[in-house]
């Protein structure tokens, strides 16, 4: 077995699952419950890694880290996200970069539509009033009838696409490579925005897409549409954001990711109303992360086996 390194499982998922008990029944693993905190920590625990199979996206694996890790072979991410990656530089080195695509799918699209409903139905700030006592008569509005729009058709957005269509709505696209043959209808971004009562967005985090959503865009949506991200926060000028649901630029958001995570005390968007939050869960079911893990264990026995899963490239 070669050597093998878990450099940051807290708070601890990968202990407890299968995959895990899988690993180890294969031979020894390096296992770490804890962040590593800097990237001289992380190179320490894995200077003699051939295989590193990473949990949590706050590791950041840079061309400095690979270039202090020659043995390194695989880098084997669980999750679909690889902002955390040089992938230049990996390739540069001949390091061979997997993550685990689809398994969260499910799960995420079904917390889309849990955000969706609580923002449009106003559910958090309903609920606190009648907690307090008191018994509001509130307008809300369905869903029935109205237009999603969602932004990007990967696995999640194709997902929650046929969710919005199961409860009665309309459903409109905008992704990078349209695909007819999965029967949205794509439409320019600048006519999402407008006509959409609800903007989801489905988009990986990368330099074309960094704060691809702003100002513009927002004032672009309706006044009483509601904006979702369960993406990357990066994808949105966060002061933006603030700025469109104070002044009612649009009507409201549901949030699952933010520019700086955890998101800190006190916060603009914990002070808004018309806003839910939640911290960046929308992908963690047991479900979902057990797929996720032994996806990740599994992408390393192909690749030793000679015929590497789930590769990416930069």
């Amino acid at each position: 077995m070669p050597n093998i390194v878990i450099p940051d499982d807290e708070p601890p998922v990968m202990a407890a699952s299968r995959a895990y008990q899988e690993l180890l029944a294969r031979g020894a693993v390096e296992y770490y419950g804890s962040l590593p905190g800097s990237e001289e920590r992380l190179v320490e625990r894995i200077r003699e890694a051939e295989i590193v199979i990473n949990i949590r996206s706050s590791c950041r694996f840079t061309e400095s880290v690979f270039a202090r890790c020659p043995r390194l072979r695989l880098l084997s991410l669980w999750g679909t996200g690889t902002d955390n990656v040089d992938l230049p530089a990996a390739a540069r080195r001949g390091i061979t970069v997997t993550n685990t695509p689809g398994v969260s799918a499910i799960s995420i699209a079904e917390h889309c539509l849990t955000l969706m409903f609580a923002a449009v139905r106003r559910i958090p700030r309903i609920d606190a009033e009648v907690r307090q006592g008191r018994w509001p008569k509130a307008q809300v509005s369905q869903l029935h009838g109205k237009t999603l729009g969602v932004i990007g058709l990967g696995a999640i957005g194709r997902r929650f696409a046929h969710l919005g269509q199961a409860i009665g709505m309309r459903v409109v696209s905008w992704t990078m490579h349209p695909k007819p043959e999965l029967g949205f209808e794509h439409v320019p971004l600048e006519r999402l925005l407008r006509e959409s009562d609800v903007v989801s967005l489905h988009l990986r985090l990368s330099p074309e897409t960094t704060r691809m959503i702003g100002r513009e865009q927002f004032r672009l949506m309706k006044p009483s549409a509601v904006f979702i991200n369960t993406a990357r926060g990066a994808i949105v000028d966060e002061a933006a954001l603030v700025e469109a649901l104070e002044k009612g630029t649009i009507g409201g958001a549901g949030l699952d990711v933010f520019e700086t995570e955890p998101l800190l005390a006190g916060h603009p968007l914990t002070r808004l109303d018309n806003v839910v939050l939640t911290p960046h869960s929308a992908g963690v079911t047991p479900e979902a992360l057990e797929a996720g893990l032994q996806l990740a264990v599994d992408n390393v026995w192909n690749f030793l086996n000679g015929t590497p899963t789930n590769a990416v490239g930069s």
